[in-house]
């Protein structure tokens, strides 16, 4: 029984591994209930990042961050 990491697992998802180890890693989980729910946790906050909605700050937290570097640019 190989031991795969959960940087396997992540490659795995992303189909960035070599023919090889995509092959024993989805043989492997065919038969390692274990591995398995490893990778399902995987799969489930990889498909929570995705869909985090990112925003932009308010302009009025970006002027006041510019000033602040303004003011201490002046000082230094």
């Amino acid at each position: 029984m190989p031991n795969f990491t959960p940087e396997d697992l992540l490659l795995y998802s992303a189909m960035e591994l070599d023919v090889v180890k995509m092959d024993l890693i989805a043989e492997e989980l065919s038969v390692n209930w274990s591995l398995r729910e490893k990778f399902a946790v995987l799969k489930e906050a990889l498909a929570r990042l995705n869909s985090i909605q990112l925003s932009s700050p308010r302009k009025q937290t970006i002027q006041n961050i510019l000033h602040y570097a303004m003011r201490k640019q002046v000082t230094v």
